[in-house]
């Protein structure tokens, strides 16, 4: 039967109500595991470096194969030349030459096959498969009058090029990858360079002047030349990118190809005194080619020891000589790229066992202590959440709304009763739950009530505004003195901007004004009525505006808007200064208004803190009474998806401010005539009824069509505003004709 003792349910409980602290100790698995993944980078690293240096071994055998290729290649040409020219095609030399080229294409065509495919290789490969096709046409055609000499010396030049270049992929493991494939690449460009020195050289001395075709032996010459000279370039870019142990390396095997040279023309001076024959020894290699340069008749050179044989074998030992520094370096990369594979394929095998078996143990032991804390864990998680990502959200909500009515705000406590660190964590998020219940209710009280504090304050003091206004209005209309009718319209400015600071506690109550334009009306009638509620409304210019219908509903908001910001303007410019009001049509139809001033500008920290609550309005605190202004065209802009920034101006001090207008505010007419109400309007306002171009405006040649993205590019655009469209001096803007959704006029709303 079941144990129900006290002594069997304390045994039962004892993981379950273990001290946090403890748990902790076991919870210390945790670092081992963060090793682990820490170990699991660095295996990935092994792997990886061992398969970048798996693939640089293949990438040094292409580069061994293809620098085999390619001097094989040339070599074949070079030997070809004396049989060619004597018109033995199937000389065994040439035969020979041939076989050794075509076994080092089939080597290379294997290690294509196992290089990486990269791009880089990939289009390397594919310059030597179109230089490659053309080799069988050289071999037919080589020294006939179908490819003379020089084009047969240099159309090997297709196949071998595009090999040499392949050098440039080495370096992987060096110090300096680009400057080890450099120094690979200036050592068989000079090998190239002897050994077209030596394929024309001999030509030269075998061929018969007078057989060749006009102008070819200049050709011959020029060409000799210039291979000449390109093997001394070779020579200073090897010098260039060279180490010093290859640049001793190269000297070395250069002085050794001159003593080896002395001691063939030693055993050739022997040779001919055995067989009491006259023998010239031959000038150096320099002085063989400066003679051979001259263009002197083969005869000529003879006497100076300089024959077909004697300069093809001192060129040989410089082709020799540069082809063993060649084959040392691609050697050195794939012994070098061989070692860093071995030791990263070990590294790569030590490490992955060391992970695995530190993962199995712990993994053993973080499922021992999980069992023991991952249930009360999940509950006490789980119902956080809910709290915080769900109930709490939707209570506090609920409270946030002007008329919430009956509220619940009784808490149900999280199901955890344990008596443990988790149960104590469960116990004070209840007690953090109640209190943040009790804080937004009270909160919502206490906004509400704030809200009809602001709210009731302004009802009354706009009826009483109201009436003033009407009252101002019915005396400029029975004024004639011009002195006291500019009082008068002083007055009538100074009440207007009292309307709407009381329309400010409209805002910030959370309200929408009791009387709103039912219209829509054009953009450029709304700047002016809000350019008639700035008391400094006489330094206010605008220019430029685009034609467009502003939505009835939002034409008062709008107003209110761009007085805020015009009255920003002209508070903080110099009173002898004008504050320019420009707009323009977006590619994308969106409108965007500028209000340029001439202030003393902000800090950049400012305009940083002014755009984020102009973007994100904060609620209601003290700070209100501070920036209200800024309160307030936040909340307006919001509320009709207006977005407005500020930037410093790009030509003078001062500031810029961008209003965007959506589609949902502002649209292009349906023609380009106003229509009779707006015509109405002009003639009681005294407005002249042109509108400005549309035009793309600073902002027309946009791609994205984000005036505020573009901002930056359009600084500098010297065709911003259009003067010929400025208001006139003359011109006194009013306050706009207010209208209630019945149809009635409040105001006079006639301008001057």
């Amino acid at each position: 039967m079941p144990n129900n003792s006290p002594t069997a349910e304390g045994r039962r409980s004892l993981t379950r109500n273990w001290p946090v602290g403890r748990r902790l100790r076991a919870v210390l698995l945790i670092p081992v595991l963060v090793a682990l993944v820490f170990g699991g980078v660095r295996v990935k690293r092994s792997v990886d470096t061992w398969q970048d240096a798996d693939d640089a071994v293949r990438v040094a055998e292409l580069v061994q194969a293809a620098n085999k290729y390619a001097s094989d290649a040339i070599n074949e040409r070079d030997v070809s030349v004396i049989p060619l020219v004597a018109e033995k095609k199937e000389s065994a030399a040439v035969v020979q030459a041939r076989k050794i080229t075509d076994a080092d294409a089939k080597a290379f065509d294997a290690a294509v096959a196992r290089m990486p495919q990269s791009s880089g290789l990939l289009r390397r490969v594919q310059l030597v498969r179109e230089g490659e096709k053309q080799l069988t046409t050289v071999r037919t055609n080589a020294f006939t009058s179908r490819m003379t000499g020089v084009q047969t010396e240099e159309s090997y030049h297709t196949v071998q090029h595009p090999l040499m270049e392949i050098s440039n992929e080495l370096g992987y493991g060096s110090d300096n990858q680009a400057s080890f494939g450099r120094t690979l690449y200036a050592v068989s460009l000079t090998q190239a360079a002897e050994s077209l020195i030596r394929a024309i050289g001999t030509h030269l001395l075998v061929d018969d002047r007078d057989a060749l075709a006009p102008g070819e032996l200049e050709t011959q010459l020029a060409s000799f030349r210039s291979y000449a000279y390109l093997e001394q370039v070779g020579l200073q870019e090897f010098a260039g990118a060279a180490t010093t142990e290859d640049m001793a390396r190269l000297q070395k095997a250069l002085a050794d190809a001159g003593a080896r040279g002395k001691q063939q023309t030693a055993a050739a001076a022997a040779e001919a005194a055995a067989a009491g024959k006259k023998f010239v020894a031959p000038p150096s290699m320099e002085a063989m080619i400066a003679a051979i340069a001259t263009g002197k008749p083969a005869e000529d050179l003879a006497e100076q020891g300089i024959t077909p044989e004697s300069f093809f074998a001192a060129s040989t030992l410089g082709f020799d000589a540069y082809r063993g520094v060649q084959v040392y370096l691609t050697d050195a990369a794939l012994a070098s790229a061989q070692d860093i594979a071995d030791q990263a394929r070990g590294d790569a095998i030590t490490n992955a066992a060391l992970v695995l078996a530190a993962v199995l143990v712990a993994f053993l032991l973080a499922t021992w202590v999980a069992r023991t804390m991952v249930t009360g864990m999940r509950r006490l998680s789980a119902s956080a959440i809910e709290i915080s990502g769900q109930r709490l959200p939707a209570l506090i909500d609920q409270l946030s709304q002007s008329d919430p009515g009956k509220v619940d705000t009784r808490v149900t406590p999280i199901a955890i009763d344990t008596t443990d660190e988790i149960g104590e964590v469960a116990r004070a998020f209840d007690h953090v739950h109640r209190e943040a219940v009790r804080l937004a209710a009270e909160q919502a009280l206490l906004r509400g009530n704030i809200n009809a504090i602001f709210t009731n304050l302004s009802r009354r003091s706009q009826s009483l505004i109201e009436r003033q206004l009407a009252m101002i209005t019915s005396l400029e209309d029975n004024e004639t003195d011009p002195d006291q009718l500019e009082n008068l319209f002083k007055l009538d400015h100074l009440a207007t901007r009292v309307r709407r600071n009381g329309e400010n506690l409209l805002v910030l109550g959370g309200e929408r004004p009791a009387q709103q334009w039912d219209r829509p009306l054009p953009l450029v009638d709304v700047v002016r009525a809000a350019s008639s509620e700035v008391e400094q409304y006489e330094r206010i210019r605008f220019a430029g505006l685009p034609e467009a219908q502003v939505q009835g509903e939002a034409v008062t908001d709008l107003v209110h808007l761009l007085a805020e910001l015009l009255e920003n303007a002209t508070a903080f410019s110099s009173p002898h200064s004008l504050v320019q009001v420009t707009g323009s049509r977006l590619p994308d139809g969106r409108i965007m208004v500028e209000i340029h001033d001439e202030g003393i500008g902000l800090e950049a920290d400012d305009f940083a803190v002014i755009n984020h609550k102009l973007a994100n309005p904060p609620t209601v605190d003290v700070d209100i009474a501070q920036h209200m202004g800024l309160f307030v065209v936040g909340r307006l802009a919001e509320r009709h998806g207006i977005r407005v920034q500020l930037r410093p101006s790009a030509e003078k001090s001062g500031t810029t401010c961008l209003v965007m207008l959506p589609h949902t505010v502002a649209q292009r007419p349906a023609d380009a005539m106003p229509d009779s109400d707006t015509l109405a309007l002009a003639m009681i306002r005294n407005l002249p009824t042109s509108r400005s171009a549309g035009g793309a405006g600073p902002f027309g040649g946009s791609d994205s069509g984000d005036a505020f993205t573009d901002y930056e590019a359009w600084q500098d655009d010297p065709g911003r505003a259009d003067p010929a469209q400025e208001a006139p001096a003359s011109e006194r803007p009013r306050r706009l004709p207010r209208r209630s959704p019945g149809g009635s006029r409040r105001g006079r709303g006639d301008g001057r």
